[in-house]
């Protein structure tokens, strides 16, 4: 097998002209006279760039169209925006939701004539695929960032840019985009009603959030090693977190009941995330045997009718969103709709032979009208909560029982107003207080 070179481009002479030139990418440079001073400053110049831009040319300005300019970014943000253990960071996630219109619309624009009203022409079609104001002002301002960094590496020009600045954010009441609801607390009492329909693991982990004020991310990435156990009070510091990029410090503490919870899911190997869907999902099979008619010498085989590559493995531990969904299916066991709107189950045969039937997803979705779905949407969003919610409620307690600034250093923000924004007030005590002086 032959070696792999990662060499830079070799300084030579051309023999027909006498002077220094070094090829890139198939294209040649010419330096000036073969082993001046110059020469080798011009070599070094060429070649600084052409490792800046990540051992690639970078075209002129005028040439770059918009579709070369997000892919140049899309490699710069992939190993920019990436997480201590390798794996790609959320913000990663949200270049990608902003740039498809920007491709699908003007995708062989050239840089040079992106203008102002092309970004509000993406905007407009955002608004109308009924984003959230804050959704769409977020998109923009990442396809702002792209130009931005296109000024940085040459490949745009900063008169584009200053144009772009130009364009303003929407502002509340004042465009035709959706406003998004507020994250409220979810009452406590929903939350064990809900629980109960859900794994070890998935109770576990909203436990600890209602307790510490968690981050839905924090939770979902605690180790064994990241986890202080000496002395009364335990403290656990993430590995990642939200603000780890500014600089700060995270620490949360985790008291009696919190140890409570950890105690017995703590690992052997440190290193091993402590909640993992792998773990919930033997849990279900678990729960799906002991619920199983048919006795196991009987019909298939325990584990014989799974899929030997199925498209999809549990991970190696919950993020946001599978953590999210993990609670969506204890809300819709725990607070189920309507019988119009759930699955049909039947039963065929008779006596011995009587089997009961589950109509499909996919089935059910057909049945469906466009009303009965809408429907079932509005009543998910009115039973469902998510992660989020927790930190809300847990601020919330905190606040009401130890104030505003023990709740700011237990949630770990640097700032009095960010608090203020998850913790509600405590209106019930302005109403104490007014009946009693009012």
């Amino acid at each position: 097998m032959p070696r792999l070179l990662n060499r830079n481009p070799k300084y030579r002479k051309h023999r027909a002209s006498g002077q220094a030139v070094v090829s890139i990418d198939g294209q040649d440079f010419y330096l000036g006279p073969y082993g001046t001073a110059a020469s080798r400053r011009e070599y070094d110049r060429i070649v600084a760039e052409w490792l800046a831009g990540g051992r690639r040319l970078q075209p002129a300005a005028e040439q770059v169209t918009v579709a070369e300019l997000v892919a140049a970014y899309r490699r710069h943000a992939k190993n920019y925006y990436r997480n201590p253990d390798g794996s790609s960071g959320r913000e990663l996630e949200r270049i990608d939701l902003s740039i498809p219109l920007l491709l699908k619309f003007y995708g062989r624009t050239e840089v040079a004539a992106f203008s102002p009203i092309m970004v509000k022409a993406i905007r407009g079609r955002m608004i109308e695929s009924k984003l959230a104001r804050i959704t769409v002002n977020q998109r923009v301002n990442c396809i702002r960032r792209i130009f931005r960094w296109g000024v940085s590496e040459g490949m745009v020009s900063p008169t584009v840019l200053q144009g772009l600045e130009a364009v303003d954010g929407l502002r509340r009441g004042r465009s035709e985009a959706r406003e998004s609801e507020p994250v409220r607390p979810v009452a406590e009492e929903i939350v064990l009603a809900t629980i109960d329909h859900a794994s070890p693991q998935i109770r576990a982990m909203v436990k600890l959030q209602l307790l510490t004020g968690m981050r839905p991310g924090e939770v979902c990435r605690m180790r064994t090693c990241d986890i202080d156990t000496a002395g009364r009070l335990w403290t656990y510091r993430p590995a990642e977190h939200k603000t780890a990029w500014h600089g700060h410090s995270r620490t949360v503490y985790l008291g009696p009941k919190a140890q409570d919870v950890l105690r017995d899911l703590l690992k052997l190997d440190t290193q091993a995330f402590i909640f993992t869907p792998a773990e919930s999902d033997a849990w279900r099979r678990r729960q799906l045997h002991v619920k199983r008619k048919t006795p196991a010498k009987h019909g298939n085989g325990i584990g014989t009718n799974r899929k030997r590559r199925p498209s999809k493995r549990p991970g190696e531990c919950y993020d946001a969103a599978s953590y999210r969904q993990a609670i969506d299916y204890a809300c819709d066991a725990a607070f189920p709709p309507p019988e119009h709107l759930r699955p049909r189950v039947w039963t065929e045969g008779e006596g011995d032979k009587a089997r009961e039937r589950h109509e499909t997803k996919r089935a059910f979705l057909e049945r469906l009208t466009p009303e009965q779905r809408k429907e079932l949407a509005d009543w998910r969003r009115q039973h469902r909560w998510h992660p989020h919610q927790l930190r809300h409620t847990a601020a919330t307690r905190l606040r009401k029982e130890f104030g505003l600034e023990a709740a700011q250093v237990i949630l770990g923000h640097k700032s009095l107003a960010i608090t203020e924004i998850y913790a509600e007030k405590n209106v019930q005590a302005a109403q104490r207080i007014m009946s009693a002086v009012g």
